[in-house]
């Protein structure tokens, strides 16, 4: 054996074995993780949710006696919740039909929003001379409130879902529009060098590399406009009537029956949480997560 294989032999003699990870440090690990998940999922909210309705209980019953308390609204609410899909007529439809009225409705101008939002989002992303011919347009155009464009939207269709859909489209588009825009105009240089380089079609250049760079921005505008078309969809059935979350409100605005405002006001808000994580899980799925991250 040659002087340098003995020294390497020596070496490796010399550095201890690494000792077996201890199954009790593991199984301690594990419990402290899951722990932490149990507390910041289910304890910490439903702190938040218990504060707060204690916080409701008090206010009604010193600043706002005309408010009803938790225990009333629950009482007084109590059939809607339980047959939430009643359908005694036209007229009378329980909470959960209003709620699928008015998703879809949602659905169809979200629908619309994206497949024109993300198109015409990539060709002012790829095209400067397009993005400073439009982007004055956008500008002027974004802001506008979604209740001004509904009797646009009843005076060209000449019915309220119609109607609806156009306000939820033409008010959902933008993020979408312009998070796709941002996402091409920050794909790095030297992605579009390779794509160069070896000599890809701009189709391949568009779905290999231009897309899947982008898509993190693009996500999170499709999570943006949903958010805004479900807000819109309220305030716009509240105007149009017929069927509907929207609509249920304001009936019961007519009834003078506060209980039922509040119920609706939590289950739009917890659909309205329900369609954020739902989209929030398929960003996870469709983007890139870093080890760890």
């Amino acid at each position: 054996m040659g002087a340098r294989e003995a020294v390497v032999v020596t070496e490796a003699r010399s550095v201890p074995a690494r000792a077996p990870a201890r199954p009790a440090a593991n199984g301690l690990s594990r419990w402290v993780s899951g722990w932490r998940a149990l507390r910041d999922v289910v304890l910490l909210p439903l702190v938040g949710v218990t504060l707060l309705v204690c916080v409701w209980a008090v206010v009604s019953q010193t600043v706002a006696p005309f408010l009803p308390d938790p225990a009333r609204t629950l009482a007084q609410s109590w059939d809607l919740i339980r047959h939430p899909f009643v359908d005694a007529g036209p007229n009378n439809k329980g909470i959960g039909w209003q709620v699928l009225y008015s998703l879809g409705r949602v659905g169809l101008g979200f629908g619309l929003a994206v497949a024109v939002g993300i198109p015409v989002g990539l060709f002012l992303g790829l095209s400067p001379v397009a993005r400073r011919m439009w982007d004055p347009v956008v500008q002027v155009l974004r802001p506008v409130s979604p209740l001004a464009w509904l009797p646009l939207g009843l005076a060209t269709f000449q019915a309220a879902t119609p109607a609806a859909v156009f306000t939820i489209f033409i008010t959902a588009i933008w993020p979408i529009l312009l998070n796709t825009s941002a996402g091409i105009q920050q794909v790095p240089k030297a992605y579009r060098d390779v794509g160069r380089i070896v000599r890809l079609s701009r189709l391949k250049m568009m779905t290999r590399i231009l897309i899947p760079a982008s898509l993190p921005h693009i996500v999170s505008g499709l999570r943006v406009s949903l958010g805004v078309a479900w807000l819109v969809i309220v305030a716009t059935e509240m105007l149009t009537g017929g069927a509907g979350i929207g609509f249920f409100v304001w009936d019961e605005w007519n009834n003078l029956s506060l209980e039922h405002i509040i119920l609706a006001i939590a289950v739009i808000g917890v659909v309205g949480l329900s369609l954020d994580r739902l989209m929030l899980a398929a960003a996870r799925r469709i983007t890139y997560q870093p080890q760890g991250g």
